[in-house]
This record gives C-alpha cells, structure tokens and sequence, in this order.
C-alpha cells in the first residue's frame, strides 16, 4: 500500500516512521524541508512537492492547527493533486468546523475523509502506543484500520461524523489542561509554605492519581521541566479555544476554560512559547510571588 505522510512535527515523525518500518511504501513531506531524515532511515522517501504526497492511496497529515491543514490540504492544487477513490486520515487537532469543510470538499473529489486525532506526546508515539479517535465512512475506516493499528495500542470507533472524533479529542485535551492547572496550583502552594512538590507529586502519582496525564505532568511541574517541549505551549491555547468554541455553540459555560486561557495567555506573555504547554505553572508561580529560575 502507498502511503503519503503530511508533517514532519514532534509527533508527525515517529508515527510516519513507525508506518515504514512496519513495511509499508512511505512518502513524506513537510513544509520545512530537512525534518525527515531520521523517517528515511526507514525506508521512507520524501517529496520535494504536496503533489507528490497527496496523489497516494492513503494520506495521512499531522499538521499544527486548522489554517495549516487548509493551506496544505484543501487548497486548489492541493485537491487537483489528491486522488479520487484515496482516502486521508487527518490526525491532527483541529475545529470541529474544519473537519465538515474537509469532508465536503474532499467528497467532491471522490476523496474519504477520516478523522483520526490521537492521545499521547511523541515517546508514546515512538512506541505506537497511541490512543486513536476514528470517525469517519466506515467503510474507509476499515481500510485503514490496519495502518492506525500501527501506530496506537487501541483505536476507539467514535461513528460516521469526521467532527465527532474532533470533539472527543478536544475535551479530552480539556480536561488534560485542567488536570495541569490544578497540579500548578498545588504544587505552588506546596512550595510557598516550604514544602516539597516532589514529594506531593510523588505521593498523588502513588495513591490517587496513578495514570500518564498526573505521573508525566506532575513530574514535569514539580520539576519545572518544560523543556524539550511535547506539546508546545500555543498548541494548549489553540485547543483550550476549541473547547471555548465547541461549549459556546453548544450554550455551555465552561468557567474554568476562561480561566485557562488567560494562563496560557499570561505565560506567552512571558515568552514561553516554546515551552511545553505544562509551563502554564509558571504563572500561577508568578501570581503567587516565587521567583523564577
């Protein structure tokens, strides 16, 4: 099977390379060139041009946001290029909004449009482990259930809407984002009144919270490691506005979302962009008076 590959970002290259090294014909491309080389390695080859991606049976893209998947995926060119009859497998976080448009305008192409966002930072990528939200024909979901199988531990059948695999994964980033707020908060109280964030990690990871989202994050904010960066920081704010979104179309109130993006918006402020999306703690240390490094 020929298999196309859009991004070539931090969890964009483990899964394209799983894909080759399962054996599979891999072609991979990404906007900035010189990013696929460790893909190569494995057996992938990589287009000088989208033309050379989108023309496969199968594509896959991993790309930022909802204006990256659009430039590269659903411009005139782009759709000239993609062959009816294929079928592509957006990984990526995007708006629910921008899955409806992919789908339509891609089903005018004869194209299958399949929603296919994941759970995990790039080590779990790198070891296939990935959680996947499938949503999409069934069909086409069946045609590639054998290639998710290669890159998650499980694939969740979420239904024939491409936008209800979106909505799932980004309440699940939602709650991902609260999750860390709420350890920023207690491990800063924890070290204002001369405690050990550590030890309060250590001791929530043993008895109530055991699970990747509190061991990793917990280590990471008790240890103020935010980088290298898994998940950048602008990609939190991106997706804590897509649950804004989503609730504000629904006639929800998500109070603790408001909160959110203003601490993400206080630590871009600070010039932590690049940091891990986890560094949000770092403004709730600010507003509580401790020193940073």
């Amino acid at each position: 099977m020929d298999i196309g590959f859009l991004g070539m970002g931090t969890m964009g290259r483990p899964m394209a390379r799983n894909l080759a090294r399962a054996g599979y014909n891999v072609t991979v491309w990404n906007r900035s060139p010189g990013k696929a080389a460790d893909v190569v390695d494995y057996g992938a080859s990589e287009a000088s041009d989208l033309a050379g991606v989108l023309h496969r049976s199968v594509v896959f893209s991993s790309l930022a946001d909802d204006r990256a998947f659009a430039d590269s995926v659903l411009s005139a060119p782009s759709l000239q290029a993609a062959k009816p009859g294929s079928v592509h497998v957006n990984l990526a976080t995007v708006s629910p909004g921008m899955s409806g448009q992919a789908e339509a305008a891609l089903s005018e192409r004869g194209i299958f449009y399949v929603a296919a966002p994941v759970f995990g930072r790039a080590e779990v990528a790198e070891a296939g482990q990935l959680t996947v939200l499938a949503a999409g024909d069934p069909g086409a979901v069946d045609g590639v259930a054998p290639l998710l199988e290669v890159i998650g531990r499980r694939t969740w059948r979420i239904g024939d809407d491409p936008k209800q695999a979106n909505v799932v994964k980004i309440l699940g980033n939602y709650l991902i984002a609260n999750a860390i707020q709420a350890m920023a908060e207690a491990t800063t109280v924890a070290e204002k009144v001369g405690g050990s964030p550590e030890l309060l990690m250590e001791i929530m990871n043993d008895s109530l919270f055991p699970g990747g989202v509190y061991q990793g994050y917990g280590k990471m904010i008790a240890q103020r490691r935010y980088e290298p960066a898994g998940f950048r920081l602008p990609l939190g704010l991106k997706d804590v506005r897509l649950a804004l979104a989503q609730a504000h179309d629904a006639n929800v109130g998500l109070p603790f979302g408001s909160v959110l993006e203003d601490l993400f918006l206080d630590a871009l402020a600070h010039g932590q962009a690049d940091q891990d999306w986890s560094a949000i703690t770092e403004a709730t240390r600010r507003r509580a008076g401790l020193a940073g490094e």
